[in-house]
């Protein structure tokens, strides 16, 4: 490990870091916002939960590396090439726990809401949603970190992400760069995930003390460094 070599580095180090971190964050964002109506669909219509949880986690089994090739001809060589796909990766992960989340608020508290005269929107946006909002961001934990982790292949098809110091790392059969290409990865993913822990305390000071983990049902997609 040359250390010297980071500071004499770190103007194309950043950058690398930058956009590695965007490709991160914005899938599982974007997610989010699909899978939260998708989610209270699915627990306003019992039926609709095993189809769409059918299709995505179908969608999570297809390689990543495959589906990046495959856009290549319709969304170039560019970020959204890589977005797309790790979306809907996250989806497999946010869907479930949104579900989980609204399902777990218990009866006696919706009665009691409905008791005070709100209505079903109302009931949902003040109520359903907060109280909830503990499993959902155990499930966006997951998904920004396998995101992070993941965003790095798209270097593999010429976009910017730290697997750029893997590739050249490998090449020039130089461990340096892959050793920093891995450390900013993790420090990435250690990073957001404080991020989000510090967000879902602000957002719930009831829960504080609580250990609020993920889904069963996506559990297992805490990521391992697979492709």
């Amino acid at each position: 490990m040359q250390w010297s070599w980071i500071p004499q580095n770190w103007s194309i180090i950043w950058p690398y870091t930058l956009d590695n971190l965007l490709l991160g964050i914005v899938p599982p964002l974007i997610g989010l916002v699909i899978a939260v109506p998708v989610g209270i669909a699915c627990v306003a219509k019992r039926w609709l939960y095993a189809p769409v949880l059918s299709v995505s986690s179908a969608l999570y089994a297809l390689p990543s590396l495959a589906l990046f090739v495959v856009l290549i001809a319709y969304t170039g060589l560019g970020n959204l090439t890589v977005i797309i796909p790790l979306t809907l990766f996250s989806l497999c992960i946010l869907i479930p726990n949104v579900v989980d989340g609204l399902r777990s608020v218990s009866e006696p508290v919706r009665q009691a809401a409905t008791a005070m005269g709100f209505t079903q929107l109302r009931r949902l946006v003040q109520v359903e949603l907060p109280l909830a909002v503990p499993v959902i961001i155990a499930g966006l934990r997951i998904a920004v970190v396998s995101s992070i982790s993941l965003a790095s292949l798209g270097q593999l098809i010429g976009v910017s992400s730290l697997g750029y110091f893997f590739i050249d790392g490998l090449q020039r059969d130089f461990p340096t760069e892959i050793y920093v290409g891995l450390g900013l990865t993790i420090i990435l993913a250690l990073l957001c995930d404080l991020i989000l822990v510090i967000t879902r305390a602000l957002l719930t000071p009831w829960a504080r003390g609580r250990r609020i983990g993920p889904s069963p049902r996506t559990a297992w997609l805490i990521p391992s460094g697979g492709v």
